[in-house]
């Protein structure tokens, strides 16, 4: 009976008392229900019976699961601002300005999909590993006066140059290198640098590829480096023994012989010294017609390598016949043996006109053995002298001898 009657007591006067304050939301026109249940009123829940979008303030993503309080510190929610920076501290400092969105999404104020899409309308677009990179690794704490995320520098060094400093492998600051790391970086990963060695001048082929930087860049040297041959070959120049290099003064340019794929097997291109090479020639040792290691000013006539040859020669005797030195009116450069004479284009026409098939061997007309200077045509012509006396009379300089025929009748 008492709980009843201090029930009634009280009853009056927390209506009374509600009717002086009204709703605690202030003008909040919202039932009850909508939020609050009978069984506990400080356990909120906001169901479908109260539209936040209707506020103008739709509640999205994370804001969906928010604490109210969170943004309506007062129960009063009349004039709760809307502005991302009432709720969010901006730790950009007011240099971005205050429109969140531009970076931020309600899914995740730190959503990386969005605030890729953003950077890729700066004057820096996000690639590789600077996709995943942290954003105050390059966003670092500004000195006074020095603004952070705008007007950010955005060159490599600006961020990389301890890595620069760092780099031994080769050794950047005492080689020079520049600080354009794009040069031989990529944004994919620092290590495993690629130089496009074509833009020093001097494209690697061949061996050079895979050479070690430092072979070629003694004590860290990149600038003036020399591009000579000389300049890495010096020593494989000096220690060539066949043949000798040194000796034999070859130019220091290597690539007359050699090729950038191996130092060894060298190929010298012989047609460059005006004597081509051909036929056994081609497989001759170098030292069979260089002499002592003699290559410049060796001579180019056939005799010079074969007199030996065309000494030794008995069929027929080319010393004793008094052949010319000049080897090729009979032989070819693919054997010395086998030689064949072109008795018409040089001398008298023997395989063709009046004369083929008309003598046996050449001692038919060279009737002095082995000696082919000495020739006779009245051993096949039975001419009789008074006959030809009398033919001939009249005539400039006429004699009855083999000679004077030829000298008249060059092409019989």
């Amino acid at each position: 009976m008492r709980f009843v009657l201090s029930l009634l007591l009280l009853l009056p006067a927390t209506l009374a008392g509600q009717e002086r304050t009204g709703s605690p939301h202030g003008e909040l026109n919202v039932a009850c229900s909508a939020c609050h249940k009978s069984d506990s009123w400080t356990a909120v829940t906001i169901n479908a019976g109260f539209r936040h979008d209707r506020t103008g303030m739709p509640l999205t993503g994370a804001h969906a699961s928010a604490s109210c309080r969170g943004c309506h510190v007062s129960l009063d929610f009349k004039g709760t601002p809307t502005a991302c920076a009432s709720c969010h501290r901006d730790t950009h400092l007011g240099e971005l300005g205050a429109d969140c969105s531009q970076c931020h999404s309600s899914r995740s104020f730190l959503d990386p999909a969005v605030m890729t899409r953003a950077h890729q309308l700066t004057r820096f677009p996000l690639a590789g590993a600077h996709l995943t990179t942290d954003c105050n690794a390059c966003h670092t704490a500004a000195p006074q006066g020095q603004l952070r995320f705008v007007s950010r520098a955005t060159d490599c060094q600006s961020c990389h140059q301890a890595d620069y400093q760092r780099a031994q492998n080769p050794d950047h600051v005492s080689g020079g290198f520049p600080t354009d790391c794009a040069q031989c970086h990529a944004v994919t990963l620092w290590n495993r640098a690629r130089f496009n060695h074509d833009l020093a001048g001097f494209a690697l082929t061949g061996a050079h590829r895979a050479t070690a930087c430092n072979q070629c860049h003694l004590n860290s040297r990149f600038a003036g480096t020399p591009t000579t041959c000389a300049g890495c070959h010096q020593p494989d120049y000096d220690g060539t023994t066949n043949p000798n290099h040194l000796q034999a003064q070859f130019p220091t340019d290597c690539v007359t012989c050699h090729s950038t794929v191996s130092w060894s097997g060298a190929a010298f291109n012989h047609s460059l010294s005006g004597f081509p090479l051909t036929g056994a020639h081609k497989t001759t040792p170098c030292d069979q017609c260089h002499t002592n290691n003699r290559y410049t000013g060796t001579p180019t006539t056939c005799v010079a390598c074969h007199q030996q040859d065309y000494d030794q020669t008995t069929n027929p005797v080319h010393q004793t016949a008094g052949f010319p030195t000049d080897c090729v009116s009979c032989h070819t450069t693919v054997r010395w043996e086998g030689a064949t004479f072109d008795h018409d284009a040089r001398f008298f026409r023997i395989y063709s006109g009046k004369h083929r098939n008309q003598w046996a061997n050449c001692a038919t007309c060279h009737t002095t053995t082995n000696d082919f200077v000495q020739f006779t045509c009245l051993t096949c012509h039975e001419h009789n002298k008074t006959q030809m006396d009398d033919t001939h009379k009249g005539k400039s300089g006429y004699q009855y001898l083999s000679t004077e025929c030829l000298r008249c009748h060059p092409r019989a």
